[in-house]
């Protein structure tokens, strides 16, 4: 089986759905990233991005209650999977491992 990994957006979404928990929904996961990284995110990439998510089994969702304050529409929550979980850690250790011994040269640059 070929490994599935994380590009940098990907992760980027995957830790905002893991950092707000029941509360991640795009509006959210959009100003999580937003407001961590200071780049701009569409809600449309956003999405794009949970599917991709979705597809590799990173993430599952599901539709919460229909509210009157989006005119009846219900909110898409997402949840992180233990494959997700797995991804996430696996991914923080290769970049601690590859992170060992640069960052002294780095700050001299």
């Amino acid at each position: 089986m070929a490994r599935v990994s994380l590009g940098e957006f990907e992760h980027l979404i995957l830790l905002a759905v893991y950092r707000l928990g029941p509360d991640a929904y795009g509006v959210p996961i959009v100003r999580e990233v937003e407001e961590r990284t200071g780049r701009t995110v569409t809600q449309a990439a956003a999405y794009l991005t949970l599917r991709r998510l979705k597809d590799k089994g990173f993430v599952k969702s599901q539709l919460g209650k229909p509210t009157a304050e989006r005119g009846g529409r219900a909110k898409r929550y997402f949840e992180i999977t233990h494959a997700g979980a797995r991804q996430l850690r696996d991914s923080r250790a290769a970049l601690a491992k590859m992170w060992e011994g640069v960052s002294p040269e780095l700050d001299r640059v």
